[in-house]
């Protein structure tokens, strides 16, 4: 434990000082490469959640101590360690007596040992009514920064709260069955031989009740499934794709929705990201899958001058760079690192997206605006500010269980995603 400890430590740190939690975590196994799956799995947990409920552990934290410790090694070893006290099921004693030695291999952490078992032991002790107080205050309650759990309370006053309660939740596992080589009903007996149970919640997505290794499920090497959020499968059918279209699936990576397109028909797919390493990882996918696009393309969504072949375009699927502020309850480190101002960033960068797509759309085709946010800068304004300059655009109606205006709000089943479907014409 001591060591899973310290490796979280190791992570916590590193994103609270503004690095990103899947990164790290890469560069943690990097590092320790000798990690079994199951410690690996164990400094995820950790990690995750520490990061998702930060709001409340240093609120509570703050609670015991009498000032503030200089050392943010040994703070976040207090903080891996109230979360094991509180959301697993690991022996307290156990918590607290590898906690202490741990402290012992921090920088700082020697002579501390003391102020580690007390804080600790005084959590165990006065456990019931540090967490009423860690809860008086909204940080503290529902673990997000406070500008988030404002603007939430303006843009949704009404759902705020489940929000906020969703984003804290650990996410789903949800399959796409790959219709083009297995149907949906004889994958559903596969998963029914291998005793996984699992919820349909719309055509070809299903739920597992309880999350396995990918590598265990029916058919995953075959191609049969592909693991995606329920929400995100909403696009490619949106996108009304038909056999013989152009597409184009601008910023890609790492191509769930570029796969599921080439699902749905027979079309001339070009796949494009900025990234050549996420560029990558689409070309592996769509090999598990044996699927090929026409072209995969490395560069800016927003200059297509510079990688466009002049042939416009049937379809557009604009899955443009956001706040990222739907998909938190699966990237908790979300929270934490953005700041308001981002989102100024963010629509600028959208809007330029949006104006240098429509050019290259066909008349008559569609583009499918998207986004895994739920903060309307990046959603209805971004779309309303777009439909005042472009007279030829006309929004399309679309529709999905929970979604209202085009936004998908968290929740048990699915993330948060924002959709418009626009018409040139």
């Amino acid at each position: 434990m001591i060591k899973t400890q310290l490796a979280a430590v190791f992570v916590v740190t590193k994103v609270l000082a503004g690095a990103s939690l899947t990164g790290v975590l890469q560069e943690a196994w990097r590092e320790d490469p000798v990690l079994s799956k199951q410690q690996r799995g164990a400094i995820q947990d950790l990690s995750y959640g520490v990061l998702r409920f930060y709001g409340q552990l240093d609120a509570i934290l703050g609670l015991l101590l009498k000032k503030s410790l200089r050392d943010k090694c040994l703070q976040h070893l207090l903080l891996v360690s109230l979360y094991q006290l509180q959301y697993t099921k690991a022996l307290a004693y156990t918590v607290v007596d590898q906690a202490v030695s741990a402290s012992r291999s921090l920088t700082h952490g020697k002579g501390m040992q003391g102020l580690v078992n007390a804080v600790l032991r005084n959590f165990i002790r006065q456990r019931e009514s540090l967490l009423i107080k860690a809860a008086e205050k909204e940080v503290g309650r529902y673990s997000h920064p406070q500008w988030w759990i404002d603007k939430l309370r303006l843009q949704y006053p009404q759902n705020f709260q489940t929000i906020l309660e969703a984003d804290n939740k650990r996410p789903p596992m949800t399959l796409r069955v790959n219709r083009r080589k297995i149907s949906v009903e004889s994958y559903r007996k596969l998963l029914t031989e291998k005793v996984m149970h699992a919820e349909e919640l719309w055509p070809s997505a299903f739920q597992l009740i309880q999350p396995v290794m990918v590598e265990n499920l029916p058919g995953f090497s075959e191609g049969w499934v592909t693991v995606q959020d329920a929400g995100a499968q909403l696009a490619a059918p949106f996108l009304d794709v038909h056999d013989g279209m152009r597409v184009l699936d601008a910023c890609a990576a790492p191509g769930g929705k570029s796969s599921h397109l080439l699902e749905l028909a027979d079309i001339s797919l070009t796949v494009l990201d900025n990234d050549l390493v996420r560029l990558t990882q689409v070309r592996q996918n769509l090999e598990r899958l044996s699927m090929t696009a026409e072209r995969l393309v490395c560069g800016d969504a927003s200059r297509p001058d510079e990688w466009w072949d002049g042939q416009l375009f049937d379809r557009i699927l604009a899955d443009v760079p956001c706040s990222a502020s739907g998909v938190v309850c699966r990237h908790p480190d979300i929270k934490w690192l953005r700041r308001e101002s981002d989102l100024g960033k963010f629509a600028t960068s959208q809007q330029a997206i949006l104006n240098a797509l429509w050019k290259i759309l066909s008349r008559g085709g569609k583009l499918l605006y998207v986004t895994c946010s739920i903060f309307t800068e990046e959603n209805t304004i971004q779309i309303k500010k777009f439909l005042k300059h472009h007279p030829d655009a006309c929004p399309l109606p679309l529709s999905a269980e929970a979604m209202i205006d085009g936004q998908l709000l968290p929740n048990i089943r699915h993330d948060g995603f924002f959709y418009t479907l626009l018409h040139k014409v």
